[in-house]
Formats: structure tokens, C-alpha cells, sequence
């Protein structure tokens, strides 16, 4: 599994603009896009010049495949044209999973 995960930064007068603008690029890759678990572009609550980015997807192949499809491309000309003024983005290829609460309902860190 991949997790993309960061920050966008955009003029905070453009921000909100930006983001009703992509939702219909956000679903197009969640139902059209195989692989694609995740796929959220979502306000900051405490910057307002910010956008969180959360993807996850089921493999290296797969966001590959995104990287090259026309969702990808229309996100980043759509962001450009909002005033993109940086990023901080990443990818994780994650090789264990499991719950945050264990059968005891404490969070824990520990991988079971």
C-alpha cells in the first residue's frame, strides 16, 4: 500500500475557490481510478492558506497509472490555475497495518 500525504499551499482568498473546484476531480479518481482507497484534498482547519492532501492506494503500480491519467493532470492544472504557491508532499509505502485501539479499547502504537 502507498499513502500520499502533505500540504498545498495556496493564496487563502483562492483556497476555498479552489477546492469546491476540485470535487468533481476527487470523485472522478476515487470511482474511476483502480487502486484508489483514498483521495481527499480538504481545507485546514488552522491555516487558511493550507490544503491537507490524503491518497491512499493499493499499490506502487497503481499510483503510477494515476500519475499518468487525465484526473492527475486536470488536479494540477486546476491547483496552478487557483495560485498554487507551494507543496510538501510525500509518499509512504506502508508494509503493516492494524488498528489504532486494541481489544481492550486503548490506542496504542503497537502493531499486533
Amino acid at each position: 500500500m502507498i499513502i500520499v500525504a502533505g500540504t498545498i499551499y495556496i493564496p487563502a482568498e483562492l483556497r476555498d475557490a479552489a477546492l469546491a473546484a476540485s470535487v468533481a476531480l476527487q470523485a472522478a479518481t476515487r470511482d474511476d481510478e483502480p487502486g484508489c482507497i483514498a483521495y481527499v484534498f480538504a481545507a485546514d482547519p488552522v491555516a487558511p492558506d493550507r490544503i491537507s492532501v490524503y491518497e491512499r492506494w493499493e499499490s506502487a503500480e497503481t499510483l503510477e497509472a494515476h500519475f499518468l491519467h487525465a484526473n492527475y493532470i486536470d488536479m494540477r492544472t486546476l491547483l496552478g490555475a487557483h495560485g498554487i504557491t507551494g507543496a510538501k508532499v510525500a509518499k509512504y509505502r506502508i508494509d503493516a497495518q492494524g488498528p489504532v485501539y486494541n481489544a481492550s479499547g486503548v490506542a496504542t502504537a503497537v502493531f499486533e
